[in-house]
């Protein structure tokens, strides 16, 4: 038990400093893009983008940086932006599909599914799983409706701005490492437990899904590619498993760090669960023969 405890600890330990270079960094960014109105003159670039999704044009850049880069970067240029729980969902929703499109879309491209797939098929998916969102009533996120201009704090000075910002950042960092270090902790111990252990060596496609909707994309395809390469699967499950994954994954991490910040949890569960279900079955009763076999590298 000790050498678990100790090996999930370095685990997290190896998350949080990656979370620190991430967070801390494009936390500050953002706090001083914001104290010399620099986003609001980057905004018109996304504009088209966050005024369909109902946020603030200044969310453009945590829009960019979620999606080119990581969920941590959309946060952390979200985060100084005073968003209501509703345009937390929102961000959460469309990120939660349509993030990390570089690195995944690379990940997906090992299993042999084309980047232009993972990229339309992700771009599109984040589309059409917002909209329920969109269309809720207030009640649901406990408050009215926010959009249009962002309120930024006011400031003696430009050093004033920049330490504010850093203790907020540390905090914001501490509290998604304890998240992340808790998951990882309790993901561990269940995986140390004699049922798991002895059907470790059999990994199956709903492990995969399992593990990729828990974990992510890197943990679900990394089983399947291991699998793939056994001759377990064939082109036909890779591409109705990447498809399911890729609208669907990382529900507990990725979605809790939104939470953080009133996101609403079961709304971004429901909504992602419901597209990838439908994405699924409009492929394998309508499409699979003649455009799976194109997304097939």
């Amino acid at each position: 038990m000790k050498h678990l405890l100790y090996d999930s600890l370095k685990s997290s330990a190896t998350s949080a400093l990656l979370i620190l270079k991430f967070v801390i960094p494009l936390y500050l960014i953002a706090d001083v893009l914001l104290y010399f109105d620099l986003l609001r003159h980057l905004g018109f670039l996304f504009a088209p983008v966050t005024s369909l999704l109902d946020l603030p044009p200044e969310a453009a850049v945590a829009l960019a940086g979620g999606v080119l880069l990581n969920i941590y970067a959309g946060i952390a240029f979200a985060a100084p932006l005073g968003l209501s729980p509703y345009q937390w969902t929102v961000l959460a929703v469309f990120l939660g599909v349509c993030h990390s499109m570089i690195v995944e879309s690379a990940i997906m491209a090992k299993l042999g599914i084309s980047y232009g797939y993972s990229i339309l098929l992700r771009g599109l998916g984040a589309c059409l799983t917002v909209i329920p969102v969109l269309c809720m009533p207030a009640s649901f996120f406990g408050q009215v409706k926010q959009s249009g201009a962002v309120s930024m704090a006011h400031y003696d000075s430009f050093w004033q701005m920049l330490r504010h910002s850093l203790e907020k950042a540390v905090v914001l960092s501490a509290e998604i490492i304890v998240l992340i270090s808790l998951i990882i902790v309790i993901m561990d111990l269940l995986k140390s437990t004699r049922f798991l252990q002895a059907h470790l060596h059999k990994v199956n496609t709903s492990f995969s899904i399992i593990a990729g909707q828990l974990l992510g994309i890197t943990y679900g395809a990394g089983i399947l590619i291991r699998e793939a390469t056994r001759g377990g699967l064939g082109r036909e499950d890779i591409f109705f498993i990447g498809t399911f994954l890729m609208i669907c994954h990382s529900i507990v991490e990725d979605v809790l760090l939104f939470v953080l910040f009133g996101a609403n949890y079961w709304i971004i569960i429901v909504c992602r669960a419901i597209a990838c279900i439908c994405f699924v079955l409009l492929w394998r009763f309508g499409g699979w023969k003649h455009f799976g076999n194109i997304a097939m590298r």
